[in-house]
């Protein structure tokens, strides 16, 4: 059995009163976030793009096997292959296929089948979790948590681009399998979100919602 490797842990302790300022800091910035699904075509530098992923990338995963790939698409020609397919698929599903009950779930939000964001936004990011990895023999390696470490990495991907002054969506047509073939990923990924990042067009609007209070989603024991 290997014996683990450990190094000295860089932790940055801070005073109370610093703790608690960095807390409603950053709990103000956070409620400024929005989903958005109106975008200016305004250019995004690509080292920003990079350092969100690179931020991503630094989540807890299980096994630490770090089970994504981050495809980030500033492409004209590829946005609009993705724009088409995910618009096939969003047709299907807003012809029927979601059913009643999910419709009647979504209709506040005022949504439907057409996805123009998926090309005005200059940058889209497709969001693979790695059901296994190849060993150096080229054998299968297992990966444990997959959805559960793909997911804490997109929460930081969400938070790091928000940080940098752009607007997200989060969009998960169904099924993405066509995101393997546009994006060129094997078999062995899984697309779990397409991911728009950009600035929001100057007349953006979003929906009046709010979110659940504390007591609605925490219990203190």
């Amino acid at each position: 059995m290997l014996n683990p490797v450990y190094q000295p842990l860089r932790f940055e302790e801070l005073a109370p009163e610093a703790m608690l300022q960095r807390s409603r800091d950053f709990l103000a910035m956070m409620a400024r976030r929005r989903t958005v699904r109106d975008y200016s075509d305004r250019p995004v530098p690509r080292e920003i793009i990079v350092n969100a992923v690179r931020t991503a990338a630094l989540a807890p995963s299980g096994a630490n096997q770090q089970p994504w790939t981050f495809v980030c698409i500033s492409d004209p020609a590829i946005k609009s292959r993705i724009r088409v397919a995910a618009e096939e698929e969003e047709k299907t599903f807003y012809g029927g296929r979601a059913g009643a009950e999910w419709l009647g779930a979504l209709r506040h939000l005022g949504t439907d089948w057409e996805k123009p964001f998926l090309e005005t936004a200059p940058w889209l990011i497709a969001i693979f979790g790695q059901r296994y990895g190849t060993a150096p023999e080229g054998g299968k390696v297992k990966h444990y948590y997959v959805p559960e470490s793909v997911g804490i990495a997109s929460g930081f991907l969400i938070a790091a681009l928000h940080n940098a002054g752009l607007a997200t969506l989060t969009h998960t047509p169904s099924p993405m399998g066509f995101l393997n073939e546009i994006c060129g990923r094997p078999e062995s990924e899984k697309a779990y979100i397409l991911l728009v990042a950009g600035y929001p067009a100057e007349d953006c609007r979003v929906p009046a919602i709010a979110k659940k209070t504390l007591d609605e989603v925490s219990v203190w024991i």
